[in-house]
């Protein structure tokens, strides 16, 4: 297939999905498949791709949103934050909603905080530039696949000399969530759709340690209905066929050895560190923090400043729903007093949000 309509083909999907069919005949209990990629997620409800899937197969939504996953701590020390005199907090838009304990950047910002949307590190780096008066906090948020931009932004903050620009880091790594999950018996996971964002800048070798020594089956998947079918039909192969390998089914954009050069921007700004997880609690060596070398650009190491105790949000499920084990139409809070106009928790905030996702095209 060369062409975007192809990947979107009525009939190659429903094809994909008879075969996925007769793949699972015959066993006494479902092949439970997670995604952990957002964009997978949204995908999967956009299409309706569970409703066209047998009996045999499960999906479930994993922690591949990397708004959801922040946790409430980070929120509240970014509203602290904005509201220190001579400060500009700049941040993609997601992160704005997002709900702290008791505050949110939206919100500070119509209190008068001067909080920005940029649409790109680069661009805080530059605001830093026009304002070399006043302090620029970026909130360095996500996965592998935004962390070397977020790396990017602060050597050419070196290069240009400021001294005014920093980064709240909130990096997380993706394959160790999973190796987590894959412990937890309560969810009885047989194999993963792997982010395919993630996996254009990591590579697909990291995921071996799930399927060599956990025994997991993982496939590395595109994002149109065709890719997303397609890698259910290579995991169920393998767990029919009795193999537990790491495969890359979008490999029109994966490679095995992933992204090089951002790999080593990354590496050069970035060290591994224990991360907290919403939901699913700290995690050893999931996260980055800025390297001593770059300590200047940290806004934690620099810029002191008093947080509130972090508060969660009764009656919101937005970290059992990272972990998999319930979905969105489970929480009483869902599309009642949470909503996207009016969210409770990240889950319904961020366009890569599980509750995001089930709101629009679920219902």
């Amino acid at each position: 297939m060369n062409y975007l309509d192809e990947f979107r083909d009525k009939e190659v999907v429903l094809g994909l999905a008879e075969r996925i069919k007769g793949l699972t005949a015959g066993r006494t209990r479902p092949m439970t498949f997670m995604e952990v990629c957002g964009t997978h997620t949204m995908a999967i409800y956009q299409y309706g791709l569970r409703g066209i899937l047998s009996p045999g197969v499960r999906l479930i939504s994993g922690p591949g949103c990397p708004v959801c996953v922040t946790p409430i701590g980070y929120v509240d020390k970014a509203v602290a934050y904005s509201r220190l005199p001579g400060t500009i907090i700049a941040s993609f838009g997601d992160m704005l909603r997002v709900p702290g304990s008791s505050s949110s950047l939206m919100e500070e910002r119509a209190k008068g905080g001067d909080v920005r949307i940029v649409y790109s590190p680069l661009d805080a780096v530059k605001l830093a530039e026009r304002n070399r008066d006043r302090r620029v906090i970026f909130m360095g948020v996500g996965f592998e696949t935004t962390a070397p931009t977020v790396a990017g932004s602060i050597l050419a903050a070196k290069g240009l000399g400021l001294d005014n620009y920093f980064v709240l880091a909130s990096h997380k790594t993706i394959p160790k969530p999973m190796e987590v999950l894959t412990s937890d018996p309560e969810l009885e996971i047989d194999g993963y759709l792997c982010p395919a964002h993630v996996s254009a800048i990591i590579g697909a070798t990291p995921y071996r340690v799930l399927a060599e020594k956990c025994g997991i089956p993982c496939v590395v998947t595109g994002f149109e209905p065709a890719d997303v079918m397609q890698g259910v039909e290579m995991l169920a192969r393998q767990l029919a066929e009795g193999r537990s390998t790491v495969e890359i089914q979008y490999s029109r954009v994966v490679k095995w050895e992933g992204n090089k050069k951002a790999l080593e921007i990354m590496a050069e700004v970035f060290t591994p560190c224990d991360a907290e997880w919403r939901g699913i609690g700290p995690i050893p060596e999931s996260g980055l923090a800025i390297a001593g070398t770059y300590a200047p650009f940290d806004a934690e190491r620099v810029v002191p400043v008093e947080v509130e105790e972090p508060r969660e949000h009764m009656g919101c499920l937005c970290g059992e729903i990272l972990k998999g084990k319930v979905t969105p139409f489970d929480c009483t809070l869902f599309g009642k007093a949470c909503t996207p106009e009016a969210p409770v928790g990240a889950c319904m905030v961020s366009s890569e949000g599980t509750c995001a996702a089930a709101y629009k095209y679920g219902r």
